[in-house]
């Protein structure tokens, strides 16, 4: 196998969450490595956040399994238990099936990042925690649900939880 130039990796900004939850992704971006070295079976990313950023909403996934290890920095972990704190060299790891939904936050004043490989299912679905939706992946092609199937349209209630994911102190 080539040696892969990371700086040369594909780079991703922000998420494809539908609104407001994609403005709510600010200060994160990736380095594409599965893409560049042309990966079909797994996803190998470098999660880069600045201060106070989140990498994602809280989910889970129904078929793909994933694996994270910080690189630099720290890290919030925040999971249905509870909230942990990761430092460079820490590991997680989260089996397909499991709702336990998660995520990664930057509470630091530093910039952090983090590597993250996950299977890739060619039909998945992955449902966020706090949130009213769920994503559903097929043929490649995104689309957005609430909790009980519906086509998304918005966030139906504006209540605090669903303006302030779980994690979210700031």
């Amino acid at each position: 196998m080539p040696k892969i130039d990371i700086n040369a990796a594909p780079v991703k900004t922000g998420s494809i969450y539908p609104e407001p939850y994609n403005g709510q992704m600010a200060g994160r971006w990736s380095q594409r490595l599965g893409e560049q070295a042309g990966l079909t079976q797994f996803g190998v990313n470098i999660v880069h956040l600045e201060a106070g950023a989140p990498a994602s909403l809280r989910h889970w996934h129904l078929r793909e399994d994933e694996f994270a290890m910080v690189l630099t920095g720290e890290l919030v972990l925040v999971e249905e238990t509870g909230e942990t704190v990761m430092r460079a060299g820490d590991c997680a790891a989260w089996k397909a099936g499991v709702p336990d939904a998660h995520r990664f936050i930057n509470r630091s004043a530093a910039p952090a990042s983090f590597l993250i490989v996950g299977s890739k299912a060619e039909e998945e679905e992955a449902t966020y925690g706090d949130v009213d939706m769920k994503i559903h992946i097929s043929g490649g092609k995104a689309r957005f649900t609430y909790h009980d199937g519906s086509d998304w349209s918005g966030p139906r209630d504006l209540a605090a939880k669903e303006t302030a994911p779980k994690g979210d102190s700031k």
